[in-house]
């Protein structure tokens, strides 16, 4: 995904040129009339794996089915763009919330993988569900609680969520979670 073309100044308005600023390595959006650099940054994908372990000790993740595109109908884990004035973990309880209507516990940082194409960096959290009170958001058509062996791989909305779930299946089957790092060709 190319750089998005940055005509006109943020701070004043007044026309940019594309040029390297001294100290850098890169041509950047600079201001001719006030000096601002604009500098376009990946932005922050923060979500979580949320499981529920019911009474026959086997774990369940919540998958949510997207009602918007991109990959509308397609399954993911709940994530989505962190705010400002939020951290990456308040982050991903907002979007588990909003996305599924799930209550969670946050149990760790799990992954935080490169998706350089679409400039985006995407971390994602162990969480445990607080209870099945689920109420899927507006950008969601269904939540699915799903085990192991009923993860629908062919219908995964993301190559970012199927890294996810398989690290986390794999952490799970070894009894011990890892954080995870590394990069992503493409996001679906």
């Amino acid at each position: 995904m190319a750089v998005p073309e940055i005509h006109f100044c943020r701070r004043c308005g007044h026309a940019v040129e594309q040029r390297i600023p001294p100290l850098e390595d890169r041509s950047r959006a600079v201001c001719p009339h006030c000096g601002y650099v604009d500098y376009v940054n990946p932005l922050n994908v923060v979500g979580t794996v949320p499981v529920w372990t019911g009474e026959d000790g086997q774990p369940r993740i919540l998958l949510c089915r997207r009602a918007i595109e991109p990959r509308r109908g397609y399954w993911t884990l709940p994530a989505g763009f962190m705010e400002v004035g939020e951290t990456a973990a308040e982050g991903a309880a907002r979007e588990t919330r909003e996305e599924a209507g799930a209550r969670i516990e946050l149990e760790g940082l799990f992954a935080v993988l490169d998706a350089v194409r679409v400039r985006q960096v995407h971390l994602f959290y162990r969480a445990r569900l607080l209870d099945l009170d689920l109420a899927p958001g507006p950008e969601t058509i269904e939540n699915a609680l799903v085990g192991l062996d009923e993860i629908p791989w062919d219908r995964l909305a993301f190559h970012s969520v199927r890294r996810v779930l398989q690290d986390w299946i794999d952490d799970h089957r070894r009894g011990r979670f890892d954080v995870h790092t590394g990069s992503v060709e493409r996001t679906r």
